[in-house]
């Protein structure tokens, strides 16, 4: 199954310095049986790409919780076995929780298919996305507004190998 796992930028530089994105549990995105009701598709690139944006949105939550951790959303994607990742397991079917799933053994960075990452054009947008986000939580439509502004930023693609480069 492809999870999608969110990070930060110093996330991502403790899981290349381990080689893990780590022990478990971890929280995951993937396409699940309610991801496909919510998003009401047959086409697995759509309902992968759904998981990957509900990743990006976890990733914004983290950078919300970390103030000094630049404002580029992580996500990486990586295979895992099917056992290994159990659907909403807490949540229930709450809309934050949608695609969530828990990993619960060892994920080795090396096993990543990509690393998805906003572009340095995304930074003011995100960072208002950050900022935004609980007043956004608290239902504050213009913060909402806000927080959308960080998805029309496209995540880009890079390959596992190119991380040291994401993170110089």
């Amino acid at each position: 199954m492809r999870v999608y796992v969110p990070l930060t930028l110093p996330g991502l530089a403790q899981a290349h310095k381990a080689g893990e994105l780590g022990a478990g549990p971890l929280t995951a995105y993937a396409v699940t049986p309610a991801l496909r009701e919510w998003y009401v598709s047959d086409d697995i690139e759509e309902l992968e790409y759904a998981a990957l944006n509900r990743a990006a949105a976890a990733s914004l939550r983290l950078l919300a919780g970390d103030p000094e951790a630049p404002r580029r959303r992580i996500v990486v994607a990586v295979d895992v076995a099917d056992k290994d990742a159990v659907p909403d397991p807490d949540g229930g079917l709450t809309v934050a929780s949608i695609g969530e799933v828990r990993i619960t053994g060892p994920v080795v960075l090396a096993k990543a298919a990509a690393v998805h990452a906003d572009a340095g054009d995304a930074v003011a947008d995100v960072t208002a996305a950050a900022d935004a986000l609980d007043a956004a939580d608290k239902g504050d439509d213009d913060a909402q507004f806000v927080v959308d502004g960080a998805e029309d930023h496209e995540l880009l693609w890079f390959g596992v190998q190119e991380i040291p480069a994401l993170l110089g």
